[in-house]
């Protein structure tokens, strides 16, 4: 077993404390990984407070993973001591299910395990990325390139990866028009994206507190929805 220290919540109305947790020893085709960041996700706070559910406490919330990797099980292929990686809201699934052969782990019909908040196939509850170290099967490890910070990449395994998804699936590009509506953490990432695919954005915002960053961004217009004269001009 492996000690790390965490930061857990012990209860919906109880504060974040110091703690440590025990990491499994690691598997055939496991990571350790020292993470370095994990980005607040608001997830995070609704499961802190159980405000998705019942949630076995202490529980250390934390998907928006980024670390160096710093050990490796025997059979590891896809990752050595020193890569830079990370981990989002997964860290494994069945693997043998119709969906997890098409790459939608996501989907598994056996039930995919979060990573945290879950169980995973040992039977333990899984624990997050508020904390020093995580151990993970290789394949729910991405690579994070070595042009990226890893501050930077941290949330891009959240806001990045939900934002991208429909964005492809609905197949944004030149000659697509794309509104974004908001410009939060999710809605500054889709308006990067869908603008590095070529497609035409506009941004729906309640006021235009943000324009600079959205048109910076890429966005070719961008409304305030609260304002009426807004709607004067269609």
């Amino acid at each position: 077993m492996i000690t790390a220290k965490a930061r857990a919540v012990h209860g919906p109305d109880k504060p974040f404390k110091a703690t440590e947790i025990q990491r499994r020893s690691l598997d055939t085709h496991d990571l350790l990984i020292e993470i370095k960041y994990a980005g607040i996700c608001h997830s995070d706070i609704h499961t802190a407070h159980g405000e998705w559910g019942d949630v076995n406490y202490p529980l250390v919330p934390g998907h928006e993973i980024a670390g160096i990797v710093t050990d490796v099980g025997p059979e590891v292929t896809k990752y050595k001591v020193g890569d830079r990686v990370g981990v989002g809201c997964m860290v494994d699934s069945c693997g043998d299910c119709e969906n997890c052969r098409k790459g939608e782990e996501q989907y598994c019909l056996n039930g995919m395990t979060p990573t945290y908040a879950g169980a995973d196939k040992y039977g333990e509850p899984t624990q997050g990325g508020y904390s020093t170290h995580i151990v993970v099967i290789e394949d729910f490890v991405v690579k994070i390139p070595d042009n990226i910070e890893l501050d930077a990449a941290a949330p891009l395994l959240c806001a990045d990866i939900t934002t991208f998804s429909p964005l492809h699936r609905w197949e944004a590009g030149p000659g697509k028009k794309v509104a974004i509506v908001g410009m939060g953490g999710l809605g500054h990432m889709a308006v990067k994206i869908a603008s590095a695919m070529r497609a035409e954005v506009t941004v729906l915002s309640q006021t235009l507190n943000k324009q600079e960053d959205g048109l910076n961004f890429g966005a070719k217009d961008y409304y305030a929805t609260n304002d009426p004269q807004t709607y004067d001009e269609f």
